[in-house]
C-alpha cells in the first residue's frame, strides 16, 4: 500500500543545511497569522491558541528525527517478525519517556510468509534466475537477509507456461489481447507494476486462467530513464524491485468486519478471496531476461517500456517455471502489535483526535514508512513537552503506529473493528501520516471537511529552505497563482491507513507529506543512507511534518466548535455529481436521475453556511461549554451519515459512499462509489435506487448540521 495520493511532486532541488529552526524563526513565520481568527474558536481563545500551536511548531527537531530514522530502519521489518517487534518496544520506550499513557494491541492474523522462491526459464538453456536485490558496500543495511521476493498473501504452489506479457494488467489490457486472439489461459503472465494495485493485477490473471503472475516495475516509471540509480541517484537499480500484498481487502482476511483476537471465528484461507496462483515480483533485469526470448505478437505502441529490446506479447516460446512455499500450514497465523500513547484531554477526555502512521514495512522503509513514524513521534514529543508545563488538549490526542499495513491495512482495521462503538461516538479526526517525508514537495488531502484547516495550519510552518511558509512554497510549486484558487489535494480513496476510519466509519481524515523523486518503493534500497543522500537530507522535512502533525493535532482538539467546513465539503460533492452524469449518459439512461442528489447537496450547502454564520457570531460574543459540546455531538453525525452500514454491494467492509478505491483498480479514487457502481455493473433501477439512497444521506448531514446551528441558536444560561 503506502501509495501516494497527492498530486505528483516536481523535481528536488538541493536542501539547506539547516537542522532546526529557532522559536523566534517560528514565531516570526506565523506572525502575519497570529492576529487572525481561527475557525471554531472565540477571539479571545484565537490569541492563545496560536500561541501555543507556535509552540507546538517549535517542538519537533530535525536531529531527534534522524536518531529515530537511524534506529527504526537500521534493518528490514516485515510484519510478523522478531525485527518488527523491535520497531514495536522502541516506540514504546520513546513514548514512555515522553510522558504519555501507552498501550499495546495485539492481534493474531492470517500472515504466511513465504519460505523459498524460484524462478526458472525452461528450455535447452534451463536456468534460474537470480532474485534477491543485490546489496551496495557503501549502505550496510542493503547487505542484510531481505525477506524473500515473494508478494505478501501470494498463492503457494507452483505454475509452470509459456509467457505472456500483459502491459500492466488492467482490464483493458486483457481486451486488447482478447482482440489480438490472446489467451492467458495455462500461462505464466509478466505485467508491469504501476496505473492499478498489485492485488488487482493478481485477481484479473487468476480469473483468467494464469497458473502464475510476475510483476516487475519498469526503468521507464521508476528506473535509469527517470534518472540515476541507485547508489549515484535516487531511482531504482536495474536489479531492485517492488515486493508488496496482493490481497484486495482490509484487515484479517479470516474475520472481516471484526477484530483478529483470541477465540474470534475464522474463515478458512481457501473461503476468502485471498490469491490462488504464486504472485512474485521481479527485477526489471530477470524481466528482460524472461522477455528476450518471447515472440508472437508485436506489442501495441503505448505498451513498449523503457529496457533495451522490442516487447512482444508472447505466447511463448519463453517458458517459465514459478514455486513458492509459505509456512501457512505450519504457523501461517502470525501476533502484529499497535502502539498508542495517550494525551488525555483536560475538557473532553473522551473526545479523541488520532494521528497515526505504519511501522512495518518490505525493506528498511526508511520513506515507507519509518518517516511517517517519525513524524508521529516528533509530533508526540512536542505536545508532551508541552503537557509537561500545563499546556494539555482539551481533547485526548492518540499517537498511534500501526502494523501490518503492507498486508493490506491489518492493524489499523483490526483496531477500528475492535473499538468501532468508541470510535463512532467519540472519534473526532484521524490524522495519516504515510511516507511523510522522501522529498521537498508537500501535498495534502483527506476529508473536504478538514481541507481548510489543514490549509490554515501550514500557513504558520516555516517551509524548511526558508521560502516562506510550506503554504507559500506549496502554492508555488504546483502552480497556483490566483488569490481565488488553492493548491489541488488529495481524495481518500483508500490505500493507506485511514481507510478504517474514514472507509469504514465515516470519521473525517486529513493527510499530508513531502515527496520527491524515488525509486525505491518497496525494496531493500529503501534505507536511511538513501534517505540522508537522496530523500531528505538533514531530516528537516520529517521534522516539518511533525511541526505540522502536531499543530493539526492541537487545533482540532482545542476547538471550541470542531473546525469542520461542509460548505467545502458540500462543493466539493457538487462537482462530483457530472461523474455521474456522465455514466447514465453513457448507458441512455434517465438524464435527470441526479436532480433529488443536487438538490440536497445544495441543501446541505445551504444549512452549511447558516451554521457557520450563527457559529462565528456565537463565538464572538463567548460560548457556553454546555451548549458547544452539544453542538459538536450534532457536528459528529455528519459525515457518519454517509457510512452505510450494509456498506458497498461490491465491498460490505467500505461503508462510505462518498469515497472509495476504485474497485477495479485499486489505486484510483471512485467518488460516490454506491451510484458509480451500480452504473457499471447494475441496472438503471438500481442505479436510482443508489442515488435516492445518496441523497437521503445528504439530507441526514444537512439535518445534523441544522441540528447543530440550532443549539447554537438557542440561549444558554451561564
Amino acid at each position: 500500500m503506502s501509495h501516494f495520493r497527492f498530486p505528483p511532486p516536481f523535481s528536488r532541488s538541493v536542501l539547506t543545511a539547516l537542522t532546526a529552526f529557532s522559536p523566534a524563526v517560528v514565531h516570526a513565520q506565523a506572525k502575519s497569522a497570529s492576529t487572525s481568527s481561527i475557525t471554531g474558536y472565540s477571539p479571545a481563545t484565537a490569541l492563545t491558541q496560536r500561541r501555543l500551536e507556535q509552540e507546538a511548531i517549535g517542538g519537533p527537531l530535525a536531529t531527534r528525527a534522524k536518531t529515530h530514522s537511524a534506529a527504526l530502519s537500521k534493518e528490514p521489518h516485515v510484519a510478523g517478525t522478531p525485527a518488527q517487534e523491535r520497531t514495536r518496544d522502541y516506540v514504546i520506550a520513546q513514548m514512555k519517556a515522553m510522558g504519555l499513557e501507552t498501550e499495546i494491541r495485539t492481534y493474531d492474523v492470517w500472515l504466511p510468509h513465504a519460505t523459498s522462491v524460484k524462478i526458472t526459464r525452461m528450455g535447452r538453456d534451463t536456468s534460474a534466475l537470480e532474485l534477491a536485490e543485490p546489496g551496495i558496500a557503501s549502505d550496510p543495511a542493503t547487505m542484510l537477509p531481505q525477506y524473500l521476493t515473494v508478494n505478501g498473501s501470494s498463492g503457494a504452489g507452483v505454475g509452470e507456461g509459456e509467457l505472456v506479457f500483459v502491459n500492466f494488467g488492467l482490464i483493458e489490457d486483457y481486451a486488447s489481447l482478447d482482440s489480438m486472439g490472446v489467451s492467458v489461459k495455462g500461462k505464466v503472465v509478466l505485467a508491469r507494476y504501476g496505473r492499478s494495485f498489485r492485488g488487482i493485477k493478481s485477481r484479473e490473471a487468476e480469473k483468467r486462467g494464469a497458473v502464475a503472475l510476475l510483476i516487475y516495475t519498469d526503468p521507464l516509471d521508476d528506473g535509469f530513464v527517470q534518472g540515476d540509480v541507485y547508489p549515484e541517484g535516487p531511482m531504482r537499480p536495474l536489479k531492485g524491485l517492488q515486493r508488496g500484498s496482493v490481497f484486495n481487502g482490509a484487515g484479517d482476511p479470516l474475520t472481516p468486519g471484526y477484530a483478529s483476537k483470541p477465540g474470534a471465528p475464522r474463515l478458512k484461507p481457501e473461503d476468502t478471496s485471498l490469491p490462488k496462483i504464486p504472485v512474485v515480483p521481479i527485477s526489471a533485469f530477470n524481466a528482460q531476461l524472461l522477455l528476450e526470448g518471447v515472440r508472437g505478437t508485436d506489442v501495441p505502441r503505448n505498451w513498449q517500456g523503457g529496457m533495451a529490446l522490442r516487447y512482444h506479447v508472447g505466447p511463448g516460446p519463453t517458458r517459465v517455471k514459478v514455486e513458492v512455499t509459505t509456512d501457512a500450514a505450519t504457523k501461517g497465523t502470525k501476533q502484529i502489535h499497535n502502539t498508542l500513547g495517550y494525551l488525555r484531554g483536560t475538557d473532553f477526555p473522551d473526545q479523541y483526535v488520532y494521528i497515526g502512521a505504519h511501522r512495518d514495512s518490505w525493506g528498511p522503509g526508511a520513506a515507507d514508512n519509518i518517516s511517517g513514524t517519525v513524524s508521529v513521534l516528533e509530533a508526540a514529543n512536542a505536545l508532551a513537552d508541552m503537557a509537561k508545563r500545563g499546556e494539555r488538549p482539551k481533547r485526548t490526542i492518540v499517537f498511534a503506529t500501526w502494523d501490518a499495513e503492507e498486508w493490506g491495512l491489518v492493524g489499523s482495521s483490526e483496531y477500528v473493528e475492535e473499538d468501532s462503538l468508541r470510535l463512532k461516538k467519540g472519534a473526532v479526526a484521524y490524522l495519516n501520516q504515510d511516507v511523510s517525508a522522501q522529498g521537498s514537495q508537500f501535498g495534502g488531502g483527506g476529508s473536504p471537511s478538514l481541507r481548510a484547516t489543514l490549509r490554515d495550519v501550514v500557513k504558520s510552518v516555516p517551509e524548511p529552505k526558508g521560502k516562506g511558509s510550506v503554504y507559500e512554497a506549496w502554492r508555488a510549486v504546483t502552480g497556483t497563482r490566483a488569490d481565488t484558487l488553492e493548491p489541488p489535494m488529495g481524495d481518500p480513496g483508500g490505500g493507506s491507513d485511514f481507510a478504517g476510519f474514514y472507509n469504514h466509519l465515516g470519521i473525517p481524515i486529513a493527510e499530508w507529506g513531502f515527496g520527491g523523486p524515488a525509486g525505491t518503493y518497496h525494496s531493500q534500497y529503501d534505507t536511511h543512507a538513501w534517505m540522508e543522500r537522496f530523500g531528505d537530507p538533514g531530516f528537516l522535512y520529517h521534522a516539518a511534518s511533525g511541526r505540522i502533525g502536531a499543530a493539526m493535532a492541537l487545533r482540532i482538539a482545542n476547538a471550541e466548535i470542531l473546525p469542520y467546513d461542509y460548505v467545502e465539503f458540500a462543493k466539493t460533492m457538487r462537482k462530483f455529481v457530472a461523474t455521474i452524469d456522465r455514466g447514465l449518459t453513457q448507458k441512455q439512461w434517465k438524464a435527470s436521475a441526479t436532480a433529488p442528489l443536487l438538490a440536497s447537496i445544495a441543501t446541505l450547502e445551504r444549512s452549511a453556511a447558516a451554521f457557520a454564520a450563527t457559529r462565528d457570531s456565537v463565538l464572538e460574543r463567548g460560548i457556553v461549554r454546555a451548549q458547544a459540546g452539544l453542538a459538536n455531538e450534532s457536528l459528529l453525525k455528519v459525515e457518519r451519515a454517509f457510512a452505510r452500514p450494509s456498506g458497498l454491494k461490491s465491498r460490505p467492509w467500505y461503508r462510505s459512499l462518498i469515497y472509495a478505491s476504485d474497485v477495479d483498480n485499486g489505486y484510483s479514487t471512485m467518488t460516490f462509489p454506491g451510484v458509480n457502481e451500480s452504473i457499471r455493473y447494475g441496472s438503471e433501477a438500481e442505479t436510482q435506487a443508489e442515488i435516492t439512497d445518496l441523497a437521503a444521506r445528504f439530507g441526514a448531514a444537512a439535518a445534523a448540521v441544522d441540528e447543530a446551528r440550532q443549539v447554537l441558536a438557542t440561549p444558554f444560561k451561564r
